[in-house]
């Protein structure tokens, strides 16, 4: 640090520099042990803070001793009363001690209230400029705050120090600024801006050989001293304008510029740039739409140049900016430079400068104050938590938005919240700067209608999420209820008969129809109306079995084997594969004679089978698959017993690899053995494919077991 302090002092006198290092050793003794979020000496902060006052600024001693006085006393402000060297000191790091207890929540975000607040805490206006110089260091310091932290920072830096870097005219303090900005909050168009710029430099070095290599002679012979600035556009700004104007990188006009410095004295400066202009404009091609001037008259914050588009080699436009090494500088630094400019001395001027600052902290009317377009921020929103967090949501998010932000339960029991203390309902939108506070009620449930305002990811997945969980429970209990009655009336539920209810009341699946039961939404007892007359026909037949067995078998043709699987095989005799094991081709199936609903074909595996085969022997009709089946529509109900949610991405790969057709998918609840359960229908072609389908499951490393119901 030593080096830095060497720098920092080089330019001031013995008393000045004594005023620095007085201050300097009390922020050295106070900070001791203190470290940043890197675990480096927090000493390093003011260090820093202090050599851009200093050295990249061109502010006085007085000021980078406030510097380090102010981090020294921020935590114990006797420290202060330590300091002796300089009355003027004192005042400047109490004014940035009281500036420093502003939250920007205090303010709402709004830059002007920002700055209002900062000048009224501080008399003297360079107390603002090492504010500037402080989220400078901060800035490019950010990759060591959690990210939490540097959101909060970046959308601060946005919103209230690059307007106030603008208005101060320290230009180039803007433009870091904004590139650091562009840096953390779109990191992904920064590296390929930046990426890009580094590919071409070799290029555009190139350009610049080649472009004044044919000028050289005519600007000397004219007795014109300059030097040559090859300057490329921010990062920011050519983000800006890549999304202002819908254009890739390549295709930014003025990405590349080239400056003439003009070494002249003050009353020769104006017609000396016209006379370079003209040198330039013989040689190369100008497009006359893109001529700028500011020279007679200079731009309200003071610039002056004059820029002109020339096309080089017959093929590219490049931007040609004629600027005095005076106009340099003052595009350069603003106000800041005119102390550092050929020797000027510092004091002759800086009192004018910093009263331009004073009056533009306090005008009314933010005279030379360019609006912060915010159109980069469409996408988003800051607001604060009534603690001062920041949090960061999409635009047009909702107080029930903000709510699951802060936490999953905090949502899913949101009643209402206060935004900037008054009352407001969880639909009501939030807008940036807004201090947020979240009312909950234990007896708050989601419904449905939350889906359609809450506009947040993480809102609409937990909602979701709740929203099913209640239906599950409510599913389980209705089927259990529906289950214990059936029993009552010694009614069989068939599948058959489930497609039915849930076609007459409308529902779009099974768990949709048990929920409503167990809500009591539905009537038992219309149920069961509905179910007793088709169990009626079914328990009292009008033909005999025996006869109705003999009949299906006659039907089905000669021989012992009835053929299935090929479109008209079986006239007049109907089939259907059964329900309860789900037959696929290949399978060892048999027939069973029903009553009223033909042959039911099982799988010699089915859990009914044993039953039917033994109570029913007059009812078993052999049956053989032909050697080429016309459909490839077989069902089968898988289930896979997990450790690992992402599984479910596993098993629907492996059954759509295999050419099967997913027709219905869930995942259950983890059980208290942390096991998942994934049910899913398919359908698939053959037996094989399906004994591939569960080989491959089975090689799993996070399946535990898979089964065919």
């Amino acid at each position: 640090m030593e080096e830095v302090l060497k720098e920092i002092c080089k330019d001031y006198s013995s008393e000045e520099t004594a005023i620095v290092m007085a201050a300097y050793e009390l922020a050295r003794k106070a900070l001791d042990g203190k470290t940043r979020s890197n675990n480096r000496p927090f000493l390093e902060h003011p260090v820093g803070v202090a050599r851009i006052v200093g050295c990249e600024i061109a502010l006085d001693a007085e000021s980078v001793a406030a510097v380090f006085l102010h981090e020294a006393s921020r935590e114990d402000p006797a420290i202060i009363e330590s300091y002796t060297a300089d009355a003027k000191v004192v005042a400047l790091a109490e004014s940035l001690n009281r500036i420093s207890q502003i939250k920007p929540r205090d303010t709402n975000l709004e830059a002007d209230r920002y700055r209002k607040l900062i000048a009224s805490y501080s008399t003297d206006p360079r107390v603002f400029i090492i504010k500037l110089a402080d989220r400078l260091e901060v800035m490019r310091s950010l990759s060591i705050f959690s990210k939490s932290d540097q959101a909060r920072k970046n959308a601060e830096t946005m919103l209230l120090y690059i307007p106030l870097a603008h208005q101060a005219g320290l230009y180039y303090i803007k433009s870091e600024l904004e590139d650091l900005w562009l840096k953390y909050a779109e990191p992904e168009s920064y590296r390929a801006i930046t990426n890009y710029l580094k590919a071409t430099e070799t290029d555009r070095n190139s350009l610049v050989e080649s472009f004044i290599k044919p000028l050289e002679g005519a600007i000397t012979a004219k007795g014109i001293k300059y030097h040559l600035k090859a300057r490329t556009k921010s990062a920011y700004s050519i983000w800006r304008k890549m999304l202002a104007q819908h254009i890739p990188i390549n295709e930014v006009y003025d990405v590349f510029a080239i400056r003439f410095i003009i070494d002249v004295p003050p009353e020769k400066e104006i017609a000396t740039c016209w006379d370079v202009f003209a040198t330039v404009t013989e040689k190369y091609p100008q497009d006359p739409r893109r001529l700028r001037q500011w020279l007679e008259r200079p731009k309200p914050n003071g610039y002056q140049s004059l820029h002109c588009t020339v096309q080089v080699d017959g093929r590219q436009w490049v931007e040609v900016q004629i600027r005095s090494e005076r106009m340099d500088y003052e595009a350069e630094l603003g106000g800041a430079s005119h102390w550092s400019y050929k020797g000027v001395k510092k004091d002759a001027v800086i009192g004018d400068w910093l009263a331009k600052v004073r009056s533009m902290m306090e005008s009314p009317d933010h005279s030379g104050y360019e609006q912060v377009d915010s159109s980069m921020l469409s996408q988003d929103i800051f607001v604060f938590t009534p603690d001062g967090e920041l949090r960061q949501l999409r635009a047009g998010a909702t107080v029930l938005d903000f709510a699951f932000d802060i936490h999953s339960n905090v949502g899913l029991k949101c009643s209402g919240g206060r935004i900037n203390g008054k009352m407001a309902s969880i639909k009501d939108l939030l807008k940036t700067g807004d201090t947020v506070e979240i009312i909950t009620s234990k007896n708050q449930q989601p419904s449905e209608g939350w889906l359609n305002f809450v506009v947040t990811s993480k809102a609409r997945s937990k909602i979701k999420q709740k929203l099913a969980q209640r239906e599950n429970a409510l599913a389980a209990s209705g089927k259990e209820i529906l289950e214990r009655r059936l029993k009552n009336w010694k009614i069989i539920l068939r599948d058959e008969d489930l497609s039915q209810l849930i076609k007459k009341y409308k529902f779009r699946t099974a768990n949709e129809f048990f929920s409503a039961v167990g809500e009591e939404k539905v009537d038992l007892a219309e149920i069961k109306l509905f179910l007793q007359p088709k169990e009626t026909v079914e328990e009292k037949p009008e033909v005999p079995e025996a006869e109705t067995a003999a009949k299906h078998r006659e039907q089905a043709g000669k021989g012992d084997y009835l053929e299935i699987g090929g479109k008209g095989e079986l006239t007049g005799v109907a089939y259907k594969m059964a329900k309860c094991c789900n037959p696929v081709y290949g399978d060892d199936v048999f027939g069973f004679v029903t009553v009223s609903s033909g042959i039911k074909i099982h799988r010699m595996s089915c859990p009914n089978a044993a039953r039917l085969l033994d109570s029913y022997p007059h009812r078993i009709q052999k049956v053989r698959w032909r050697k080429y089946v016309d459909t490839s529509a077989f069902q089968v109900d898988l289930k896979v017993t997990t450790d690992e949610e992402s599984t479910v991405n596993d098993v629907i790969s492996t059954i759509s690899g295999f050419h099967a057709l997913v027709r219905k998918l869930n995942v259950g609840e983890r059980n208290k053995k942390g096991e998942i359960e994934i049910t899913t229908t398919i359908f698939v072609n053959n037996n094989l494919t399906l004994d591939k389908i569960l080989a491959t499951l089975k090689k799993n490393k996070y399946v535990r077991n898979v089964s065919r119901n």
